[in-house]
């Protein structure tokens, strides 16, 4: 369990979340109640296959979302640790 981020990780989570696509990525991804197939998230966007791979790249690298491969698919879940961690990171600042 992680109970707090380092600086470098709460960088990277921010940058990742710099781009309004990854956060609708993330938006799709956390609404759904189980893994979310790749071909699931690219039909709500009108990307390239190549940008989306990018995206979602970005965020399974600053562990926003956890991969998991079947077969030829991939299937994401939002990290919900890492996610309240960030959370918890953020609030610390009494805004």
């Amino acid at each position: 369990m992680i109970t707090e981020l380092n600086i470098k990780q709460v960088e990277k989570i921010s940058k990742a979340l710099g781009d309004p696509y990854r956060l609708k990525i993330m938006k799709i991804i956390s609404q759904s109640d189980s893994c979310v197939q790749c071909c699931d998230v690219s039909a709500e966007f009108n990307l390239a296959q190549s940008t989306m791979s990018h995206h979602l790249k970005q965020l399974i690298e600053a562990d926003l979302l956890i991969a998991d491969k079947e077969g030829r698919n991939l299937k994401f879940v939002v990290n919900k640790e890492v996610c309240a961690a960030y959370a918890k990171y953020i609030s610390d600042f009494g805004l």
